[in-house]
């Protein structure tokens, strides 16, 4: 017995042997160069052959080279996601790696940077590299540090904060898993034994997630940093300390995302709860010491949805930093505990973050609602937002995004995902699936399976699927809809009650639901009486239609998916009482907007206020059915009345969005829409536009480019002066077709409109193109380029003309306001149409043929543009009449908020005439989609 225990003793002891034997090593001596930024690198790489296929070549990451040029893919993702400041910047801001000498068991080989991706260095062996056989690789290297302002690591004001900055080994399971730099800190790399050495000025202080030690010297401090089976080694290099430790019973925590606000007794406590929960679902963390980087913490997250600015103070003492701290605590905890792809196989370690987030705001903070403390206030605690608990914001956030079909598969690449979808959507969705699995195989069995998954793959390079293996060990049920539709797919889960009957000897109902989707899952049928779930029960298989058979109970109402426990595309028709009706809905009146109330039919008012010069302040209600999860099916009637023409005017419309799936079209709009407002002293119009309008769908959510068809067929109808002859320019039809391209790169942006109409006396075709580059961060150049021409034109007078300063607006598109103005303040507005002129002529320039025209501008200081225009204007049976114009334009809000100064034009200098204010011109936008959408690029 003793001499088996002995063996058995050997045989552990032999593993481990093995096991540390088959770890990577990486040994480096460095040497900070301050006053240039840079490191200089002798780093030695012992490199383990891991699997069963001799390799040929070795692939290693060398991410520092990922900032040497704007070429490089981490150059071009900045442009991507809306940043100029890289592009832009100084070569001294920039950074790189130069290889000085590279060779393998002291022999030079041939190596070279991939082509497209200089931040991957391929090597070659000489001889294939046999199964559990090493390599000794030396590497000499200079790392030019980079500004951290580009991806928050780099050269800070008070130091350096260095993530991400040696050469490592890619990773080889089945293929070589390699991947440049794309700024979304996901490195596949194994666990490694380091040991590095670092010599850096003695003003400087290092700290990092290694166990260190240090040897002080005259002018610089020697660390010896040292760390076994680990992984993504950060260096933090400051005049003065600034990480804080936290001890717990069994886990030291170090981090620099502490606030000063709360005292170290009590975050420690925080912690320590924080600890006990985590390990109460996944484990034992593999090291005594854990690193929170807040740097890294607050990179790739948007700012939580939690409702309330902080500084209105709306949650219980210490909230919002206990739970951003256990967000990155347990993001750290599992990403030091798994080795995953995250680039490609990110869904796991996601969902089981967002999972523990879910499970501790449950625990910890069950009545904690997105509002605080101001739910309880009036008229907030009227409104059903005031009702949504912290926990509910993981499935009214994925259903919003759903809702608009801006979500991905949970099985696109990271680096695809848009960045919404990155940072929030995506891990919303898998938390929400981990939390439907947990509910549906039960809590014992789900929490059984992640924690014999994270044991089994301690510490090793694992693909998230064989967790599919685990949970299908560990029960009976059915799960090939989670790894198939939930995870590979974007569609949506939607049912509904269809009908309740009694049976034959009415002591049970019989209970149909109807899948309205192509999307199998189970479904939660509930039994409520007054709000409370008397009855629950899961239901499977229900392609089409499926009745099922329940016992009458203690309930009159039934639901679907009462407790929100899964993902929802549409849960307000999910109710029906046991007699078989429709729940009845009466009306709410909600101010602004509110999350809907399954109980109600809602209708939101907020008020309207415009302005133009004939209607004087126009105050109005604005009536409409969208809460804040819009719906398909939206209405909008705004009933104003105006103070200077002592009417009631107003607008409506009515629209339904179609979304299309798998096709090139992304979305159909029907509608109508009409307005009566009045376009000179007491003369009002009336203007009724049905429309079709096609929204093609983007290449991928992260371009951030669109492309529209629309068709409109307006019906204007203008009232004249008492005693007046109605002509063709009061009462008018027309069918107009428009095709807008938009490409509103960061640096590059192009967009261009076709436009046809066909009108009662006339058909005309025109086009307009607009470029603009930036060659600087804040300096640009515009190119705009007009052409139109009458096929037919049997119209009297210039009404339908093409302008050259100033259109006439026939289809009373642009908000103007004063559009019959031909002097005064309201005339100098200005909207860029037709030949897009600003100067004011002695007579109206227009043409009845064909127009040509041209406008630039070129940046000169901040918002200070020079701008400069040509046209040529044909009218029929006449020459054709050139016109240029030069000035200058000053650009606070590009489309939104600017003024031009004319200087020069075909009819001598403007500047030095009198009147010269009135020559000026403006641009003010009070269009809120226009503002929103400047504001949005680069988030969505």
């Amino acid at each position: 017995m003793k001499n088996t225990s002995f063996y058995y003793f050997l045989l552990f002891i032999l593993n481990c042997a093995i096991g540390i034997a088959q770890t990577n090593s990486i040994k480096s001596v460095i040497r900070l160069n301050d006053s240039v930024n840079t490191l200089d690198i002798q780093q030695k790489i012992i490199f383990y052959n891991k699997s069963d296929t001799p390799l040929k070549k070795i692939f290693l990451h060398n991410w520092a080279n990922s900032f040497k040029n704007n070429n490089t893919p981490l150059g071009k993702r900045f442009i991507e996601d809306y940043q100029k400041d890289f592009y832009f910047s100084k070569k001294k801001e920039k950074g790189y790696s130069k290889i000085k000498n590279l060779t393998l068991n002291y022999l030079k080989v041939p190596f070279k940077e991939l082509e497209n991706h200089s931040d991957i260095i391929e090597v070659s062996l000489k001889k294939p590299l046999k199964p559990k056989d090493s390599v000794r690789i030396s590497i000499m290297y200079t790392i030019k540090v980079p500004s951290a302002k580009f991806t928050g690591y780099g050269k800070t004001k008070m130091g350096y904060h260095l993530r991400f900055w040696q050469i490592v080994p890619a990773i080889y399971n089945e293929k070589w898993h390699i991947m440049s730099n794309l700024n979304i800190d996901d490195l596949y790399q194994d666990v490694a034994n380091y040991v590095i050495k670092i010599e850096i000025p003695k003003k400087y202080t290092l700290e990092s997630n290694l166990y260190q030690s240090e040897i002080k010297k005259e002018n610089t401090t020697s660390y010896h940093l040292v760390g076994n089976k680990k992984k993504d080694i950060i260096l933090h290099i400051n005049q003065g300390k600034k990480f804080k430790s936290f001890k717990t019973k069994t886990q030291e925590i170090k981090t620099d995302a502490y606030t000063k606000n709360i005292s170290l007794k009590t975050t420690t406590s925080i912690i320590t709860k924080q600890i006990q929960f985590i390990e109460s679902y996944i484990g034992k963390h593999p090291h005594t010491e854990i690193f929170v980087d807040a740097n890294t913490i607050n990179k790739n997250s948007l700012h939580e949805i939690y409702g309330l600015p902080s500084w209105l103070k709306p949650f219980p003492k210490n909230f919002r930093w206990e739970i951003n701290f256990f967000k990155a605590l347990s993001s750290k905890y599992i990403n030091d505990i798994l080795l995953h792809n995250q680039r490609n196989d990110y869904w796991f370690s996601d969902g089981l973050q967002t999972f523990l987030m879910m499970e501790y705001l449950k625990k910890h903070h069950p009545k904690t609602t997105i509002l605080g403390k101001y739910s309880n206030y009036w008229p907030l605690k009227f409104y059903n937002i005031s009702k949504l608990k912290q926990g509910d914001k993981f499935a009214f956030v994925y259903q919003f995004s759903a809702r608009r079909f801006y979500d991905q598969s949970l099985s696109t690449p990271a680096d695809s995902l848009s960045n919404f979808n990155r940072k929030i959507v995506s891990k919303y969705k898998i938390g929400l699936g981990f939390k439907y699995l947990q509910d549906f195989i039960g809590d014992s069995i789900f929490q059984k399976s992640i924690k014999q998954y994270l044991f089994k793959n301690h510490l090793k390079t694992s693909p998230s699927t064989s967790f599919k293996s685990i949970l299908k060990n560990n029960t009976k049920k059915d799960l090939n809809w989670f790894y198939t539709d939930y995870l590979k797919t974007t569609k949506k889960i939607d049912y509904k009650i269809t009908s309740v009957k009694e049976n034959q000897q009415k002591d049970s109902l019989l209970v149909t639901i109807k899948n309205k989707r192509n999307f199998s899952a189970p479904v939660a049928l509930y039994g409520i009486n007054n709000k409370k779930i008397k009855f629950k029960k899961w239901v499977t298989n229900i392609d089409s239609i499926k009745t099922i058979k329940i016992k009458k109970g203690n309930f009159n109402k039934l639901a679907l998916n009462y407790e929100n426990i899964y993902p929802e595309y549409n849960s307000l028709n999910n109710f029906r009482t046991t007699d078989n009706k429709l729940l009845s809905k009466p009306f709410q009146l909600r101010f602004l907007k509110d999350v809907e109330d399954p109980y109600y039919n809602q209708i939101f008012y907020k008020p309207d206020f415009k302005y133009n010069l004939y209607d004087g302040v126009i105050l109005g209600i604005k009536i409409n059915n969208q809460p804040i999860i819009p719906h398909n099916f939206n209405f909008s009637i705004t009933p104003n009345y105006s103070t200077k023409s002592k009417n009631f005017t107003g607008a409506f419309s009515i629209g339904y969005d179609h979304f299309m799936q798998n096709s090139s079209i992304y979305k159909i709009r029907y509608g109508i829409s009409g307005s009566n407002f009045h376009y000179a002293p007491e003369l009002g119009y009336n203007s009724l536009a049905p429309f079709v309008s096609i929204s093609f769908r983007r290449k991928t959510l992260r371009d951030v480019g669109s492309k529209f068809l629309t068709t409109r067929l307006f019906y204007i109808n203008k009232e004249v002066e008492p005693g007046a002859e109605i002509t063709e320019r009061d009462r008018y039809k027309v069918l107009n077709f428009r095709y807008i391209y938009n490409k509103p790169n960061i640096i590059k942006r192009l967009q261009y409109a076709v436009n046809f109409e066909l009108g009662n006396n006339f058909t005309k075709l025109s086009t307009d193109v607009r470029y603009r580059k930036f060659f600087a961060s804040d300096k640009s150049y515009d190119f705009r380029f007009f052409g139109g021409m009458f096929i037919t034109n049997n119209s009297i007078g210039d009404y339908f003309s093409f302008g050259l300063n100033r259109s006439s607006d026939y289809l009373f598109e642009h908000n103007l306001f004063g559009r019959s103005e031909s002097s005064g303040l309201f005339s100098q507005q200005f909207v860029i149409s037709d030949a897009g002129f600003k100067s004011k002529y002695n007579t109206p320039k227009t043409a009845n043929q064909f127009i040509l025209a041209a406008n630039s501008s070129v940046s000169i200081w901040k918002w200070t543009q020079i701008y400069n225009d040509i046209a040529m204007l044909k009218n029929r049976n006449q020459s054709p009449e050139f016109f240029y114009e030069n000035g200058i334009k000053i650009n606070f809000i590009p489309n939104i908020f600017e003024f031009y100064f004319p200087i020069y034009t075909n009819q001598g200098w403007e500047i030095n005439k009198s009147a010269y204010p009135s020559k000026i011109r403006f641009v003010i936008t009070t269009n809120i989609d226009r503002i929103y959408n400047f504001i949005r690029r680069g988030l969505l």
